[in-house]
């Protein structure tokens, strides 16, 4: 396809250049520091694979949002597709005035996500409500309220989500108290541990029968493939014991792929590529390419 950028690093500036300087400047004076950056460089505009910064650099952009879009910057379908329906329709409150495309979207998730069973999908505003509302469906669904999630895990950044990410800073330093009834439980990390899959999954649940008690687990969260972890993958058969153990003791089974999923792995959801089916699938980011859409 035609870019209206050239698909090519170029600079014609220092980086940060004296627009984005200014803008920067600006910024601190008006914005608040938790929406913190890691790079002070402000983008005008993008296609592909491109950002164009406000002094005019091109810069190939690695950071995609975060996983959000994966199909590059104004591709033009997308645009037309949204143009088309902002001049049709902005906003309605689907609970209150509802609307087809909704309903498509969840037709097509049905079609997308792991599992040959009759599915359902609810969209959220983000990937931390998309988890909380999970974290709800598993405990009126079993009755049970402990909440389980793996060792470098991240789920969010709001107060439940926090309960659910595994590191203490950025994301919880200072921020607590939080929600009880949420476990951290040892992860499969091949890289660091030399353990097999099963056996990894003998020690999760070792930890699980001894601190907690299956008994009382209303779900198991897991990221495939963790992000904000270090990119830890379990070690094959991790995840296989880990659902049988879900299934033997009422244990919903979420697989969280809001960083992971959709296509970004070769499959459609990273869980997957493990031969397991969860029970519940969060997912965000690529789903949309940016624009709002969280189930």
């Amino acid at each position: 396809m035609d870019f209206s950028v050239p698909q090519e690093r170029k600079l014609v500036t220092a980086i940060p250049g004296p627009k984005s300087l200014a803008l920067q400047e600006r910024r601190l004076a008006s914005v608040s520091r938790g929406a913190g950056t890691l790079a002070n460089i402000y983008m005008d505009h993008g296609a592909g694979a491109i950002l164009v910064d406000v002094d005019g650099n091109r810069l190939i952009d690695l950071g995609c949002g975060i996983g959000v879009t994966t199909i590059g910057h104004a591709h033009p379908d997308v645009a037309a597709a949204a143009a088309a329906q902002a001049a049709k329709l902005t906003h309605t409150l689907f609970t209150v005035t509802p609307y087809e495309n909704y309903v498509r979207v969840a037709e097509k998730l049905a079609e997308v996500t792991p599992g040959d069973f009759e599915k359902h999908s609810i969209l959220v505003n983000s990937g931390a409500e998309a988890v909380e509302n999970a974290v709800k469906i598993a405990r009126r669904f079993t009755g049970r309220r402990v909440i389980l999630s793996l060792d470098h895990a991240f789920h969010g950044r709001t107060n439940l989500t926090m309960a659910m990410t595994y590191r203490p800073w950025p994301e919880r330093a200072g921020m607590g108290p939080f929600p009880g009834d949420v476990f951290s439980v040892p992860t499969s990390y091949p890289y660091r541990d030399g353990l097999s899959g099963e056996e990894a999954a003998a020690r999760t649940i070792d930890y699980i029968e001894t601190h907690i008690g299956g008994s009382e687990v209303a779900a198991f969260f897991a990221e495939p493939i963790q992000g904000d972890g270090g990119i830890v993958i379990p070690a094959p058969g991790y995840f296989a014991a880990i659902r049988k153990y879900c299934d033997d003791n009422g244990i919903v089974f979420v697989a969280d792929e809001i960083q992971a999923g959709m296509g970004r792995t070769g499959t459609w959801y990273s869980i997957e590529h493990h031969g397991v089916v969860p029970d519940l699938v969060t997912t965000a980011k690529g789903i949309a390419g940016g624009f709002p859409s969280r189930p």
